[in-house]
C-alpha cells in the first residue's frame, strides 16, 4: 500500500491515539475504511477478495478534528484484521484509517502482525474455512524451513568460535538449546490441542501452535 502523505504524517496519526479511544466501535467508518482498503489494495493490483477488520477490544475509533498539513482529520480508526485471499492464507495486519468524516476516509496504511494467529490466517476465507488442515500444513512447512536455514547459520557460527577457542562448548550448547526447544514446543501444542474449545479441531488447533511458537523462535533467532 503507498502512502499519500510522508512517513511523519503516519507516525502522527499513531501517536494521536489516546488510551481513552472507544473500544468495540461498531458505526459508519467500519465500512467505510473497509472498503476505502479494498479499493486501493486492488487499485495498486493486488488480487484479494476483501478485507477484513476484527471486532475485538484492539478496534479504536477516536474523535481528533485537526489538520495535517492541509488535510482535515475529524477521526481515526485502528485496530487489526486481514488481507483475504480466495485459496491462500490471509495477510494478518495491523492498520491505521484516518477519515475526513465518519464515512469518508482518506488514508489507509496497515503493517503485517508479528503475533498473527495462524488459524486466523487459514479460516479468513470461505474456500479454506470448512478444510484449514492444507493450508496450515503449508504455513508449517515454511516455518520450519526457515527455522531449518537459521539453525545451519547458527550453528555455523558456533562451530567457529570453537575452532577459535580450541573446544567444543558453543556446538554442544546450542544443540541442546535447539533439541530443548523442540521437545517444549510439541509438549506445549499436544497440551493446547487437548484444550480445544468447541467448534475447533483439535489438530489445527495443534498445527497453528506448531506455526506460532516456531514464529517465535525465529524471530529470537534473527535478533
Amino acid at each position: 500500500m503507498k502512502a499519500r502523505w510522508m512517513p511523519s504524517f503516519l507516525a502522527l496519526a499513531f501517536l494521536a491515539l489516546p488510551a481513552a479511544a472507544l473500544a468495540e466501535y461498531s458505526g459508519p467508518a467500519l465500512d467505510a475504511c473497509r472498503a476505502f482498503a479494498v479499493r486501493e489494495l486492488k487499485r495498486d493490483g493486488a488480487r484479494i477478495k476483501d478485507v477484513a477488520f476484527d471486532a475485538d477490544r484492539d478496534l479504536l475509533f477516536e474523535r481528533y478534528a485537526r489538520k495535517v498539513g492541509s488535510q482535515f482529520i475529524g477521526s481515526i480508526l485502528s485496530g487489526h484484521g486481514a488481507v483475504v485471499y480466495e485459496e491462500t492464507p490471509s495477510v494478518e495486519l495491523s492498520f491505521v484509517c484516518l477519515l475526513a468524516s465518519e464515512s469518508r476516509p482518506v488514508f489507509f496504511y496497515w503493517l503485517p502482525r508479528r503475533d498473527r494467529s495462524a488459524l486466523a490466517q487459514c479460516t479468513r476465507s470461505e474456500a479454506l474455512r470448512a478444510g484449514p488442515k492444507p493450508c496450515l500444513e503449508g504455513l508449517l512447512q515454511i516455518e520450519e524451513r526457515e527455522l531449518t536455514q537459521l539453525y545451519a547459520m547458527e550453528l555455523q557460527r558456533a562451530r567457529e568460535r570453537d575452532a577459535a577457542a580450541g573446544q567444543g562448548r558453543a556446538y554442544e550448547a546450542y544443540s541442546r538449546s535447539n533439541k530443548a526447544w523442540l521437545e517444549y514446543r510439541n509438549a506445549e501444542c499436544a497440551r493446547r490441542s487437548l484444550e480445544a474449545t468447541r467448534g475447533k479441531d483439535a489438530n489445527d488447533v495443534r498445527l497453528a501452535c506448531l506455526i506460532e511458537l516456531s514464529r517465535l523462535r525465529a524471530a529470537d533467532l534473527r535478533r
